[in-house]
């Protein structure tokens, strides 16, 4: 085993580098020693550090030219004498035979020029060396890049298959793509995908097969960029490589699946959740990123306006009654359920979930994930909560009449329920839980109130710059007609161009009083609720909530009509 020692020794340069960077977690290197072999290496491997810092680490404490992605040659360099297995084995690309390399970089014609992921493989040089015939300068790219490189310059695309002759190809071969997904170009390709995402902050990795190519997108902040295309040849592998991880079956490609994925990357507990779906040209996969570190907040740290976050805090302690959170997919509901039950007193109360699926685990609540296929429906499981004596039950969602009626059931009988449901705004809830036949008695009597909200991005502190909303603008926004400072998303590198970072939530609260039971017994329209709330004084509708943000510099106007417009 290779450990790092002197400090002029290049790997103890590059532990260096990395350790500056910020990127070697607590114990970090001791894990990676454990594991045997080249500690830099085993740093990758294992997660702990991505192979893009790695490459930036190599590039620094070598001193070596950190090579683009995108800057490569369009033909084949070397092609009669390159060894292909080598070069993949060795994950080298050739750049230049001798001279100038394609973006103009200095040569003296004396040496090749090739890009390496691992310029500590001095061997691996002395070989490249041989097959140029001439000294070799190496420059740093990450594997994934070269090995996508030298998919697309050195091996021509199979002729693709046409639709009818991809299943009976697949079925038959099942054993073939088991094989090779345990390769390691194949695992390490999946990995520093993995490794990518979480880089980017995505929330969603989405891995779409095309007719030509395989397109891997991050979904950052709500909205989807395309992060990586890859070869169509290697869809296969990566597509299988991910069900293979979630202990999916690899030979069913005709019916959706979903599964689980649990890691240890840089020192973090990651879940991900994996659903496969068939397409014309294949499986497409989403995997959504459940990362246990950031999953721990409580009502407080939400940003909730107080407007909102008092109430809410207030019924979560109450004994029984329903709240609700309402919104599209997407909007944060199930983190701020969630959220309400960290701050509870487990072990006072007696705190039972039913989900589908559990995404987070909740330490001292006791979390059953429904299994359609066996019977166990939300309805099933409520039902049999209520033979447990618990105190707060939470239900992910009130999909049908049959689970909706026994959480009504639940709350008249002692119980707090938690839910969310799909509606456009918290006044939307009362005559869609109507309608899915809960009686307007019932639900006047059990319903405590109604959280609605939508996720917006915010802008990036680094590059955001103020500009005079003139009064017309600021009118038609809903805002008093005068000029009126707010700011734009300009783009910078910190963002990656897209002038937000991060995602805070805008919401409006839903006081169930008085006035506002007696509007649900007489079976009234929710414009008629929401009016009478606001009127009351008790409720700040979503919209306005969002333009509060636009005033404080947060976010756009631009963005709260993103989210808000279809309300």
């Amino acid at each position: 085993m290779q450990r790092p020692g002197h400090q002029d020794d290049p790997l103890t340069r590059v532990l260096s580098a990395l350790a500056a960077q910020g990127q070697l977690a607590n114990g970090a290197v001791a894990r990676a020693q454990a594991a045997g072999g080249r500690v830099d290496r085993r740093l990758v491997d294992l997660g702990l550090v991505s192979e893009e810092h790695m490459a930036g680490a190599y590039a620094q404490a070598l001193g070596l030219a950190l090579w683009p992605a995108d800057h490569l040659p369009e033909a084949p360099v070397m092609m009669e004498t390159a060894n292909l297995s080598f070069l993949k084995t060795k994950l080298m690309l050739p750049l230049t035979a001798g001279g100038t390399p394609g973006d103009g970089t200095p040569g003296d014609g004396t040496q090749a020029v090739f890009a390496v992921a691992d310029p500590l493989d001095t061997q691996a040089l002395t070989a490249a060396a041989f097959l140029a015939g001439r000294p070799v300068r190496p420059v740093v790219m990450t594997g994934t890049a070269i090995a996508a490189a030298l998919d697309r310059l050195y091996e021509a695309a199979p002729a693709a298959a046409s639709q009818d002759e991809i299943p009976d190809l697949l079925e038959g071969d099942a054993e073939r793509l088991r094989d090779l997904a345990s390769e390691g170009p194949v695992v390490r390709l999946v990995g520093n995908a993995i490794q990518a995402a979480l880089a980017a902050g995505a929330t969603d990795i989405h891995v779409e097969p095309m007719a030509d190519r395989l397109v891997v997108r991050h979904r950052v902040d709500g909205i989807l960029r395309e992060a990586e295309v890859l070869p169509r040849r290697v869809a296969a592998g990566f597509i299988t490589r991910v069900k293979v991880m979630a202990g999916l079956d690899i030979g069913e490609r005709r019916l959706p699946q979903d599964g689980r994925i649990r890691q240890t990357l840089q020192g973090r507990e990651i879940d991900f959740r994996v659903s496969t779906t068939p397409t014309v040209h294949g499986e497409d996969v989403v995997m959504r990123i459940l990362d246990q570190q950031t999953a721990g907040g409580t009502l407080d740290s939400l940003g909730l306006p107080a407007w909102v976050a008092e109430p809410l805090a207030a019924e979560l302690e109450r004994p029984h009654g329903i709240v609700l959170v309402t919104g599209p997919t997407g909007s944060g509901k199930t983190t701020t359920l969630y959220a309400g039950l960290r701050g509870m007193d487990a072990a006072r109360r007696k705190i039972l979930t039913v989900e589908d699926p559990v995404e987070y685990l909740l330490d001292g609540i006791n979390q059953t994930q429904v299994k359609p296929g066996i019977g166990l429906t939300f309805a099933h499981a409520l039902r049999s909560f209520l033979r447990q004596d618990p105190d707060v039950i939470l239900v992910g969602e009130m999909r049908d009449g049959e689970t909706t009626k026994v959480a009504v059931q639940a709350a008249l009988t002692g119980h707090l329920v938690l839910s969310t449901l799909h509606t456009n705004d918290a006044a939307g809830a009362v005559p869609r839980l109507m309608d899915m036949g809960v009686d307007p008695y019932l639900l006047a009597s059990t319903l405590n109130g109604v959280l609605a909200q939508r996720l917006v991005r915010t802008l990036c502190p680094s590059c955001r710059q103020p500009y005079a909303l003139s009064a017309d603008a600021a009118a038609a926004l809903g805002l008093p007609a005068r000029p009126t400072t707010v700011h734009r998303a300009v783009g910078c590198p910190a963002c990656k161009g897209t002038g937000y970072r991060g995602r805070c939530a805008i919401a409006e609260w839903l006081p169930i009083n008085d006035q506002v039971r007696a509007l649900i017994r007489q079976g009234a329209s929710s414009a008629e609720i929401e009016a009478a709330a606001v009127a009351a004084g008790g409720m700040v509708p979503l919209y306005q909530d969002g333009l509060q943000r636009v005033l404080d510099g947060v976010t756009t106007p631009e963005e709260i009509l993103r989210v808000t417009k279809a309300d």
